[in-house]
């Protein structure tokens, strides 16, 4: 056997190695994200919002500039970008390339709603949302770490002065992730699907920002927390993604979404996860060392 040959054996060798490394963690991820059950919160987080009215506060106060922003993208983007994109998915895609394009038109508009929105119209009112619903759920302890807390009223009226700033806003780094991954919508179906799930996990990673800051973890325990959960966090932030990228009622499950994360954040706290048993554990003693 020529010296070639054996090179060429021992790099397809190793290509397979690494295919089935990364199939095995891709497997490993959506079996987690499955058994988590964390994909039910953004499902729970529609479900009480819609039963407890207080929370509808910081929603109404936003809903005019955002669904005027929302509009106004939507149509723009539909008119000047859906017939170039489909033009150049139309040949990988083939017939479905109609309906792939929409979805990747819906997620553009949704990441530049998202960006614009969360910077400027809506980050104090998804604050206001998230500690609210942690009021709600009796985690007043957890809340008066990063705000002042008034007595007396709903669980919106409760909330005093910020002591600490929000949490993140939409990140450069996000924004350029969000690019990289632009090309996977070539892929026939499979492409999308990836992109889709290439941006709950980053939104997924996102959605405990503030419970993190009030639980006053460092950037490492909060690095390890999301690694050892990445399927829980891939599967809420899916969901929460397919959710925003309904036209005009992104807003909606954006509060909604965020009340979602704080159920969950507080069945954290009240180490009642609604997990599998064999993840709860995990994440309860996950939780105490990160303390």
């Amino acid at each position: 056997m020529s010296d070639q040959q054996s090179f060429a054996q021992s790099v397809q060798a190793k290509a397979r190695e690494i295919a089935k490394e990364d199939f095995d963690q891709a497997r490993t991820l959506v079996k987690d994200a499955a058994t988590s059950r964390a994909w039910l919160y953004p499902i729970k987080g529609i479900v009480y919002f819609a039963i407890h009215r207080d929370l509808w506060k910081p929603l109404l106060s936003r809903l005019l500039p955002h669904l005027a922003l929302s509009v106004s993208v939507v149509a723009g983007m539909f008119v000047f970008t859906y017939i170039p994109q489909l033009s150049i998915l139309v040949f990988v895609n083939g017939p479905v390339a109609v309906v792939t394009t929409v979805l990747l038109v819906l997620n553009e508009s949704s990441t530049i709603v998202n960006i614009i929105s969360r910077n400027f119209l809506i980050q104090d009112a998804l604050l206001d949302t998230f500690d609210g619903t942690l009021v709600a759920k009796n985690e007043t302890g957890v809340v008066s770490e990063g705000r002042q807390l008034k007595s007396g009223g709903d669980s919106i009226q409760r909330l005093g002065k910020i002591l600490k700033s929000p949490f993140e806003k939409f990140s450069p780094k996000a924004l350029i992730r969000y690019i990289m991954y632009l090309p996977l919508n070539f892929i026939p179906i499979v492409g999308t699907v990836l992109f889709i799930l290439m941006q709950g996990r980053g939104r997924g990673n996102m959605v405990h920002g503030r419970y993190f800051q009030l639980k006053k973890w460092s950037s490492s325990q909060i690095s390890s927390w999301l690694h050892q959960h990445r399927g829980p966090y891939t599967a809420f932030g899916t969901v929460a993604t397919l959710l925003e990228m309904i036209p005009f009622a992104s807003i909606f499950f954006s509060f909604t979404n965020t009340v979602g994360a704080a159920l969950w954040a507080a069945d954290i706290e009240a180490k009642d996860t609604s997990m599998t048993s064999t993840t709860a554990p995990e994440l309860r003693d996950t939780a105490k060392k990160a303390q």
